[in-house]
């Protein structure tokens, strides 16, 4: 069985479709999602997974009337969300509708809004599905998802990482941003999107491992034979600062041999 990963947008998630075709990276295709037909490009092949028993299949390689139809779809798209923003207007509801798609065959027209309560927008989808005859769709997604889709600079001054690097958008807490001894100061420890910077996830697990091997603050070390406090350690330079007497203060750097 050849498993082929797909995407459906340049910087978007890739998934597993099973494949009859030879394919190669960059082809076209049209495969069947829960959100309808769609049209997505090849990102990899040959993949490897351990579960293939839930895998859509490919269901041909994507000729030129299926991406003139999708080109065709997208501006026709763009108009509905505009029209669908009006009305939710007028209808005072509390959502801010951030995109649209339509499935290939026009038999979904999917929108993803945010909002921060529950929102009744069940005469907004019979409006909009009198007014284009087909399935309407609305998700309400989270606000780190908004950040992922229109992307901007984070406090580092670069792309947002969710937007240009992160495939899938992992959960971070408070306790990892204890852990790396970062001030819990708002302004330093959340994103453009207002939680917490998704960056924690990357350096984690090396804080993790360092803390393992490292003495906390007020412990007592053994330090050229003698006893002495350890008054700061730096998690990820594998340092630490003991107080040897009122006026000394010596800093140690771990081994990596003594792991």
């Amino acid at each position: 069985m050849a498993i082929t990963g797909v995407k459906f947008k340049e910087d978007g998630n890739i998934y597993n479709f099973e494949s009859d075709y030879e394919l190669n990276v960059g082809d076209k295709v049209v495969v069947e999602t829960e959100r309808g037909i769609q049209l997505g490009m090849v990102s990899t092949t040959n993949c490897k997974v351990s579960n293939t028993k839930k895998l859509k299949k490919v269901l041909r390689i994507a000729d030129e009337q299926d991406y003139t139809n999708y080109l065709k779809n997208v501006t026709a798209a763009k108009k509905a969300l505009e029209s669908i923003r009006e009305e939710a207007n007028k209808m005072n509801l509390n959502m801010t509708i951030i995109d649209s798609s339509y499935s290939l065959d026009r038999s979904i027209l999917l929108f993803n809004f945010i909002s921060d309560e529950r929102v009744d927008f069940r005469d907004l989808v019979k409006h909009m599905a009198s007014k284009y005859h087909t399935r309407i769709e609305l998700h309400q997604i989270g606000i780190r998802d908004k950040a992922k889709e229109i992307g901007g600079l984070g406090l580092c001054g670069r792309p947002l990482c969710c937007s240009k690097v992160l495939k899938n958008l992992s959960t971070v807490n408070i306790s990892m941003v204890k852990c790396q001894n970062i001030a819990l100061n708002p302004n330093k420890i959340n994103g453009a999107c207002g939680r917490l910077l998704c960056c924690f996830n990357f350096e984690n697990d090396i804080y993790e491992e360092n803390r393992k091997i490292l003495p906390k603050i007020g412990e007592k070390v053994n330090y050229k034979g003698k006893y002495c406090e350890v008054i700061d350690v730096d998690i990820l330079n594998k340092k630490y600062k003991v107080k040897v007497s009122e006026s000394i203060i010596e800093e140690v750097k771990l081994d990596d041999s003594k792991k």
